[in-house]
């Protein structure tokens, strides 16, 4: 039975090379797939994973019917077998919808990737509506590392190395940043509630809070 599945995880923890892995095991099997992605770290129209693999996607924009589309390919003589979806928590409600349509109406498995809550532990709407309707639901195993080596569980936003609450939702950028741009990093919930990145952590090491008290001469 086709399925609409949902797999989740922080960043860095593999999504987006298991999608670009699912999309190679099924071509090689001589299937044709639709890729969409939204807002990739690599451009407009791009699938990309840290590991530097890139291919190239459907920018599912904001207002795309994802369903239409897939029709659309169809009815011009296209093939598809399978839909792979990342960064789907960029994904309006009503667009998880199509998804799911897709799978019920055209009876294609849909593969959605995407990390379920924003910087401040709120969940995105795309991310909400494929926690309501997913046939199933996968939580990545590569775990990602907060710095003090714990398992990381929360997305942090970054300026500068200094962790931020406030700001819109949606944001691009990436873990590996420059100084003084947005960037993301993965953190324990401790240190997520603590505001602890690892630039704040190494910064309170050569900054001790209690300061010598010189001694009379």
């Amino acid at each position: 039975m086709p399925e609409l599945v949902f797999f989740s995880g922080t960043m860095d923890c593999g999504k987006s090379t298991l999608a670009l892995q699912i999309g190679h095991n099924r071509s090689a099997r001589g299937l044709q797939g639709v890729i969409f992605t939204r807002d990739d770290r690599a451009g407009e129209g791009k699938l990309s994973s840290r590991l530097g693999l890139v291919t190239d996607a459907v920018e599912a924009g904001e207002g795309m019917d994802l369903y239409a589309h897939i029709v659309g390919r169809v009815s011009r003589g296209g093939r598809v077998d399978y839909v792979i979806v990342d960064e789907a928590q960029f994904l309006a409600p009503e667009q998880i919808d199509q998804l799911a349509r897709v799978v019920d109406d055209l009876g294609l498995d849909v593969f959605a990737f995407g990390i379920t809550t924003d910087f401040r532990t709120k969940l995105f709407p795309g991310s909400q509506r494929l926690i309501e309707l997913a046939d199933r639901i996968e939580a990545l195993q590569v775990e990602a590392l907060c710095w003090c080596g714990a398992r990381a569980t929360h997305n942090a936003r970054t300026v500068g190395g200094e962790m931020v609450v406030e700001g819109a939702q949606v944001v691009v950028g990436d873990v590996n940043r420059q100084a003084g741009v947005v960037g993301y990093e993965v953190l324990c919930r401790r240190h997520h509630r603590r505001r602890t990145t690892a630039t704040a952590a190494r910064a309170g090491i050569l900054s001790p809070d209690v300061l010598p008290v010189a001694s009379d001469a």
